[in-house]
């Protein structure tokens, strides 16, 4: 039988982080490299006890562009060029999932934003605004091979960098995948699975491999 209940994530409140965690933070900053400050991340990723998921809120406040208050990230996650992330309030990151941010790219996280487990978000220059909820296990690709000459081989060809923008309040499905130079409107929901190619308009759903419009909200 069917069952509604009320959103949790969504509308839970966002609290401050005690002093502490920006006090140690910024004293991680203060006293060790970027390069010892991963590696401090790496001793407390592996295990979800309350005491790892602090020191990992803790060590990537020290890590990261930016990080906002009432962060919460899951065991297992992995990141690259963290310098180039910045996260919001009330972020919640999901297992095993990864941002891996580029050399000189932008990767920005807004608030309340839900990335579910086993999600890979190609930050090379990504925008996920304010509410979005980011299904379990879907991709973002930031880049793409030129795939000329056709004389080499397509991982020797130029890469091409093209910006992904995710609008406020959009539902991405759980193993969708979205595609370098994409943007997904204002309230828009692509479903699970979905693979999409072209822009989606605001508060439009679509489904499918390619994706297409299947309603307006």
């Amino acid at each position: 039988m069917e069952k509604i209940i009320k959103s949790f994530f969504g509308n839970r409140e966002i609290r401050e982080d005690p002093d502490f965690v920006q006090g140690f933070a910024e004293y991680l900053t203060d006293n060790f490299s970027q390069e010892e400050r991963i590696d401090i991340y790496g001793q407390f990723k592996s295990s979800d006890t309350k005491f790892h998921s602090l020191m990992r809120r803790i060590v990537i406040k020290a890590i990261f562009k930016k990080t906002g208050t009432d962060v919460i990230v899951h065991s297992g996650f992995s990141f690259a060029y963290p310098e180039t992330i910045e996260l919001g309030n009330g972020v919640f990151i999901g297992q095993n999932s990864s941002i891996f941010g580029r050399i000189e790219g932008s990767c920005k996280i807004g608030n309340r934003v839900w990335i579910g487990p086993y999600s890979f978000l190609d930050a090379r220059d990504l925008v996920i605004e304010d509410f979005v909820g980011w299904g379990p296990g879907a991709k973002v690709l930031g880049s793409e091979h030129g795939a000329y000459p056709v004389d080499i081989p397509v991982i020797q060809t130029d890469l091409q960098i093209k910006p992904v923008r995710i609008g406020r309040g959009c539902d991405i499905g759980m193993n969708a995948v979205i595609l370098p130079g994409i943007t997904i409107g204002e309230g828009a929901i692509v479903g699970a699975g979905a693979v999409v190619t072209r822009d989606v308009e605001p508060y439009t759903v679509v489904s499918g491999v390619p994706a297409k419009f299947m309603k307006k909200r």
